[in-house]
C-alpha cells in the first residue's frame, strides 16, 4: 500500500524549491545573444542608451517600428533618460517628444531604420521568437537581484543570463563592455551570481529561468565538467565507450515510440548529454541490486529533513518535461532539487518515491519519470493528463 503524505507535506510549500521553467529555448537564447550584441555594437555612449536600444530594437525587429511608453522608460531607471534618447536619435532613430510629454501609459512609436531593412537584417527573428525574447528582457531586468541596480549592472545581467548554459555556467563574451565588467561585483553581492572567476561565472539558482541555454563548446564542456552540478562522482567512473554502430542498430530494432524517446534524450538541447552516456543508459540491462544498511540509514536521515519530497519531485518532473520533452534521470531529479547525497542514496530515494507512488516510470526505460498516483491525487500531473481528467469529468 502506498504511504500517505505526512501532515507536514503540502503543495503550497513546493513552489519555493521547484525550479521555474526556462523562459527561452536554446534557439530563442541565441536570438537574445544576437540582440545584445547588436545593441552593444551601436555607437552609443554608455549603458543607459544601450539598455534603451535593447528594449526598443527587439520590439521593432519585425517591421522597423516598436512602441515604447513613458512608463517603460521610467522602469529602466536610467541616469539620464533624455540623454539616452538623444544618443539614439543621433543614430537616426525616430523618437518623438511625446515620449516625455504625453500620458506615461500611451505607446509612442519609434522607427529604427536598421529594422526596416529587407536585406541583411540584424535581427531576423520570427514573430514568436521576437515576442519571447522581448518578454525575457523585461523579466530579466526586473529580476529581484538586479531591478534596483544601475543600468550597467542590469545590462551585465542580461548578458550573463543569455550566455549561461542549462547548468547555469557561463563565460563572459568578447563584446561584454567595460561598464558591464565594472558592475560584476554588484551582481555577485546581490546574488545574481554565485561564482565569478576571471571570465567564468555561475548564475544563482534563483534566476535559473533566465538562462539563455547557451550550448558550451567542447573545450568549455571539458573545462567545466568537474564543476557541473550532479557530476562529481563521474570523475571516479570510467568513460563510457561509445559504439556508434551498436547504438544505431539498437535504435533500428526499437519500436517507433521507444526510438523517438531515445532520440529526444540524445538530441535534447537542454541536457547536452554525451551520445555514449545516452546509449549506455538505454542499452545496458538493469539488474536488481542489494541495498546495504548504510544506504537505508542515510536515506532515513535525509527523509527526516525532506518531508515534502514527494510533491516536490512530482512537480519537478512536470517542469522538466515541459523544458526537455522527456523526463529527468534519477541524477537530474536529485540535482535539480538540490538533494546533495551520493549516487547510491539518490537511486534509493527515487526508488522509494516510485514505491510510494509519488512518481511513476516506464521501467526499464530511462528518462521516463513523471507524476505518480499519489501526486495526481493532489493535482500534480502532466498537461495531457490534466486535459484528460477535464474531458471525463461528470457534467463537463
Amino acid at each position: 500500500m502506498p504511504k500517505n503524505a505526512s501532515s507536514s507535506s503540502n503543495i503550497s510549500a513546493t513552489p519555493a524549491t521547484v525550479p521555474q521553467a526556462f523562459l527561452l529555448s536554446s534557439q530563442q537564447g541565441e536570438a537574445a545573444r544576437t540582440l545584445l550584441s547588436y545593441a552593444c555594437s551601436l555607437a552609443l555612449p554608455g549603458p543607459d542608451a544601450q539598455l534603451v536600444a535593447v528594449v526598443v530594437a527587439i520590439r521593432a525587429a519585425r517591421g522597423g517600428v516598436g512602441n515604447l511608453t513613458g512608463a517603460d522608460l521610467s522602469a529602466l531607471r536610467l541616469g539620464d533618460a533624455r540623454e539616452a534618447v538623444h544618443a539614439l536619435r543621433c543614430l537616426g532613430w525616430q523618437i518623438g517628444d511625446a515620449l516625455f510629454s504625453n500620458d506615461p501609459a500611451t505607446p509612442v512609436p519609434i522607427t529604427v531604420p536598421d529594422m526596416a531593412r529587407t536585406d541583411d537584417h540584424p535581427l531576423p527573428f520570427g514573430k514568436n521568437v521576437r515576442s519571447r525574447v522581448s518578454g525575457w528582457t523585461t523579466r530579466a531586468m526586473s529580476a529581484k537581484p538586479v531591478k534596483k541596480l544601475p543600468p550597467a549592472a542590469r545590462l551585465a545581467g542580461l548578458f550573463l543570463a543569455a550566455h549561461s548554459t542549462s547548468k547555469l555556467l557561463g563565460q563572459i563574451p568578447p563584446d561584454f563592455t567595460d561598464a558591464c565588467r565594472a558592475a560584476l561585483p554588484d551582481l555577485l553581492r546581490k546574488g545574481f551570481l554565485t561564482e565569478l572567476s576571471e571570465d567564468r561565472y555561475r548564475l544563482d539558482p534563483a534566476v535559473r529561468h533566465l538562462s539563455g541555454l547557451h550550448r558550451p563548446t567542447e573545450d568549455e564542456r571539458t573545462a567545466e565538467a568537474a564543476k557541473a552540478e550532479g557530476q562529481v562522482e563521474c570523475r571516479m567512473r570510467p568513460a563510457v565507450r561509445f559504439d556508434a554502430a551498436a547504438w544505431s542498430q539498437w535504435k533500428n530494432a526499437a519500436t517507433p515510440a521507444l526510438r523517438r524517446h531515445a532520440e529526444a534524450v540524445e538530441y535534447c538541447a537542454v541536457c547536452t548529454l554525451e551520445p555514449g552516456q545516452v546509449a549506455a543508459a538505454f542499452m545496458e540491462r538493469v539488474r536488481p541490486q542489494f541495498v546495504p544498511k548504510w544506504i537505508k540509514n542515510a536515506y532515513g536521515e535525509w527523509k527526516e529533513a525532506h518531508p515534502d519530497r514527494g510533491p516536490q519531485a512530482a512537480e519537478f518532473t512536470v517542469v522538466f518535461r515541459a523544458e526537455h520533452g522527456h523526463g529527468p534521470s534519477f541524477n537530474q531529479l536529485c540535482s535539480g532539487l538540490g538533494w546533495d547525497v551520493c549516487r547510491s542514496v539518490r537511486s534509493f530515494i527515487v526508488q522509494r518515491l516510485l514505491s510510494n507512488e509519488w512518481l511513476m516510470d516506464t521501467s526499464p526505460v530511462p528518462w521516463t519519470l513523471r507524476p505518480g498516483v499519489m501526486a495526481q491525487a493532489q493535482g500534480i500531473s502532466l498537461p495531457k493528463a490534466r486535459a484528460s481528467a477535464v474531458a471525463v469529468r461528470p457534467g463537463a
